[in-house]
């Protein structure tokens, strides 16, 4: 199949980045512009954010995972630890986390040192879930090859009738991570393709500030 997309254009002028306005804080301005993405609607998970890690093959790899909390120390995600990208982080602890808000025309880009958080608030978290979810974190091997999708069924069938009306635990290979930034930029969307690109780049426990040619 041979599909031309040249003819697909679209002019961002919704609003503007001015660094005479910008907080010292790169988090400050995430969680403004997290905020302002929530409360204008348009985008069903705000907290969808791609993680880019470097495979134990070379490659690198995107997917999109579920920001869970967020603060001053980093970006909380939950996962499968001996899932490709567990293994991946687990080689390559430097990740990249971003995030698209087409509603406003914004992309936030993150760098950061990725690691896993204590046990005790990955217990917390997990039994907050749904049984359901908390059940399926048991029966999946993440990223393994399957059989089929029975096989899924059958394993779940069998977790619900073992835990009939009782706890589940935390398995131990699921849990949090935390990516501890070291490098963000916002970008705003512009008229004629000048994007507005604002960089945050950690300096010795300060954010040096820079705009970025578009």
């Amino acid at each position: 199949m041979n599909r031309d997309l040249t003819n697909y254009r679209k002019s961002y002028e919704k609003s503007n980045l001015d660094e005479k306005n910008l907080p010292d804080s790169p988090i400050q301005l995430f969680s403004e512009w997290f905020l302002e993405v929530e409360k204008s609607g348009g985008v069903e998970e705000a907290n969808a954010m791609t993680i880019s890690t470097i495979g134990v093959d070379g490659f690198p790899k995107g997917r999109i995972v579920l920001l869970k909390h967020y603060d001053e120390n980093g970006f909380v995600f939950y996962s499968n630890y001996t899932s490709e990208k567990g293994k991946a982080m687990a080689d390559n602890n430097r990740v990249c986390a971003s995030f698209f808000w087409p509603n406003l025309e914004r992309q936030v880009i993150i760098k950061g040192i990725v690691e896993k958080i204590d046990e005790e608030k990955s217990t917390t978290y997990f039994k907050s879930r749904p049984i359901g979810s908390q059940l399926g974190a048991w029966a999946s091997n993440q990223s393994e090859p399957i059989q089929s999708r029975e096989v899924l069924e059958t394993k779940l069938a069998s977790l619900k009738e073992k835990y009939n009306e009782k706890n589940i635990p935390k398995p131990p290979f699921w849990g949090g991570y935390c990516i501890k930034p070291v490098e963000f930029e916002f970008w705003q969307g512009r008229a004629n393709r000048l994007h507005d690109r604002i960089r945050y780049k950690e300096n010795e426990l300060k954010w040096n500030i820079d705009r970025l040619s578009p």
